[in-house]
């Protein structure tokens, strides 16, 4: 007699534990700031110049008729580097810990109160490990629209942290960490655990498939508008300390004089540019990782 499988007598087969690589969510990450640098660049543009009043189309216009069309992608190798370290570190250290939490099976879903400590933990160690090449990063999309004595002319992202470390430095690649993990914790718990929490809601209120397409794209937009919201102050007053010629500013410093001068809105200056740029991130680099947990690439 053939012996029966647990679904021919209709037995659930238990579903099997997955660790999925440590560097998926970084490789997503890279996909995505490929295809969204040029508004990235928007966005530090603007919430650096020194012109005020401008909108993200006239930025475009400005940095495309003073600079060149390829000056859209200035800094894409820092960006790049970015994405290596600070988001590889974030999701992957998220991902770990909420397959330590859920013993490693898909159908477990940790509560918020679990999810937020560990987001923000990820964040942390993100801001900490990404802080060189996100200050490179700001410089080089940043250099082109400084006068021309002023320029630091890095030839790369490379050459930028080596030439940093020369002139000004080890402990310069460490400028603005304060900031910068800040906006990594509040990055990384606003955007991954709301995603999370969205994509449950979608799957179980609005009986949407966990797997498909469309639910990743929901999930992950409604992400970005909230990350956006929640990092805009934290995120402009890191892009002016990275950016800061005076290395005697601080984040205190910064703030209370662009409070004086611009009033309290300044900490959502480049708000628009950033959500344009975050939200087409975000929905890019959870579908990609979507994808690759699936087919495990």
């Amino acid at each position: 007699m053939a012996q029966q499988t647990s679904a021919q007598v209709g037995v659930p087969i238990p579903k099997v534990a997955v660790n999925h690589p440590f560097w998926y969510g970084g490789a997503a990450s890279v996909a995505a700031a490929c295809v969204t640098h040029p508004l990235d660049l928007a966005k530090v543009r603007m919430q650096t110049a020194e012109v005020r009043g401008r909108t993200m189309i006239q930025t475009f216009a400005h940095i495309i008729r003073n600079e060149g069309f390829f000056a859209i992608y200035s800094g894409l190798s820092a960006s790049i580097l970015r994405q290596v370290t600070y988001s590889t570190t974030r999701f992957g250290a998220y991902e770990k810990m909420k397959g330590w939490a859920t013993g490693g099976h898909p159908d477990v879903k940790p509560p918020v109160y679990l999810l937020l400590p560990m987001a923000m933990i990820s964040g942390w160690a993100g801001g900490i490990v990404g802080n060189p090449a996100d200050i490179i990063n700001v410089r080089m999309q940043n250099d082109r629209s400084l006068p021309a004595a002023q320029r630091r002319n890095y030839k790369n992202a490379l050459d930028g942290l080596r030439r940093m470390v020369v002139e000004e430095g080890p402990r310069s690649l460490f400028r603005g960490w304060v900031p910068n993990t800040t906006r990594g914790v509040l990055m990384t718990a606003s955007q991954v655990v709301s995603y999370d929490e969205f994509k449950k809601i979608l799957v179980s209120s609005m009986h949407m498939d966990e797997k498909s397409t469309a639910t990743h794209f929901l999930g992950s937009m409604l992400a970005g508008l909230v990350a956006t919201t929640v990092c805009s102050p934290v995120d402009v007053v890191k892009t002016r300390i990275m950016n800061a010629k005076d290395k005697q500013h601080s984040a205190l410093t910064i703030l209370r004089d662009a409070v004086r001068s611009e009033g309290i809105l300044f900490a959502f200056r480049g708000w628009l540019p950033a959500f344009v740029r975050l939200g087409p991130h975000t929905i890019v680099t959870f579908i990609v990782l979507e994808q690759l947990k699936i087919y495990r690439l």
